[in-house]
């Protein structure tokens, strides 16, 4: 499998991300997420991304268990801070995204002191002894606290060799930028804001990334699987898609129908044609997910395709194609 630079990290070009694995819309069992890890590992992927927010806990102790059993040094991990899990008082209520979790609900805390203790908590939970990637979780809200709390934390913890690269996760693009300028990172992961539906870090971002030598992680490839299976009902940003979102689904899927190829295809490769794209972080909840995410980057795409994608103006036109299309 190809690879690419993360700071100091060497790093497969396609990385599992683990949200599914915590139960993210529907329940996935001990014995499935153990063989979507061993799948991924047979695949050749060495890249897992985690948080104490993917099923409360849930996925960092399954990623951990399975890693536990590789070399060290044999593959990198990122998880992040900024969510602390704590038993709420009496029951727990259920949660819109997340299914058959443990009774931890999260906590913000962006502090030094809080980023300090998830560190801490995350370590036991995998049951490792470092990380290799840490990044400030969805700090929408929270920027001065990142700033001053979290990001400070990670730096002497980058410093002091306990983690090799530092950033942050998110769902939006315009931050990432504020800290690219304000705080000496590695990378972003960027999550759903550059699809074949939302093209928004095209204009600063990842310029300003590349020209910083800072990584990009993008999850979020398939919009939260609208342009996996385009469909009423189906999500985007973790909600029911409306109806224009849909509409531009089902007309690319259309075009990749005309083309004799998959939708799902086209929006990894989309992505991964993008040379600040270091990692395209690819979610599955079992091991026939994992197998068709990789067949998926290797299926072979038209250029007529991506040219009539161009030439309908169906994506930006500063996005590059593969193939140069």
């Amino acid at each position: 499998m190809k690879r690419s630079r993360l700071g100091p990290l060497d790093v497969t070009s396609i990385g599992l991300g683990s949200a599914p694995l915590g139960g993210l819309f529907t329940p996935v069992s001990d014995a499935d997420a153990e063989a979507t890890l061993a799948r991924a590992w047979s695949a050749g992927i060495r890249f897992f991304d985690t948080a104490p927010l993917y099923g409360f806990g849930l996925a960092e102790r399954r990623v951990g268990a399975f890693l536990r059993q590789q070399k060290r040094d044999s593959y990198a991990i990122s998880t992040k801070v900024g969510r602390l899990l704590r038993a709420p008082d009496g029951a727990a209520a259920e949660d819109e995204h997340y299914k058959g979790t443990p009774r931890e609900r999260p906590v913000f805390d962006f502090s030094y002191d809080g980023v300090m203790r998830s560190v801490e908590e995350s370590l036991e939970r995998l049951g490792l002894d470092r990380v290799d990637v840490l990044l400030v979780h969805d700090p929408d809200d929270h920027y001065d606290d990142a700033v001053a709390g979290a990001f400070r934390a990670l730096q002497r913890l980058r410093e002091g060799g306990t983690v090799k690269a530092i950033g942050a996760g998110m769902n939006q693009s315009e931050m990432m930028v504020r800290f690219a300028e304000a705080v000496p990172v590695d990378g972003f992961l960027l999550a759903g804001r550059y699809t074949l539906l939302d093209q928004g870090a095209l204009e600063v971002l990842f310029p300003l990334c590349q020209a910083r030598n800072i990584g990009i992680l993008l999850g979020g490839i398939y919009n939260s699987g609208i342009l996996a299976n385009p469909r009423t009902g189906a999500k985007f940003n973790y909600q029911d898609a409306d109806a224009a979102l849909v509409a531009r689904a089902l007309e690319l899927d259309e075009l990749c129908r005309s083309h004799d190829t998959e939708l799902k295809a086209a929006a990894l490769q989309f992505c991964m044609a993008h040379p600040a794209v270091t990692v395209a972080v690819l979610g599955a909840r079992n091991a026939a997910e994992v197998a068709d995410n990789i067949a998926m980057s290797e299926k072979a795409v038209p250029a007529a395709f991506w040219q009539e994608l161009r030439a309908r103006k169906l994506v930006d036109a500063r996005a590059p194609l593969p193939g140069g299309a």
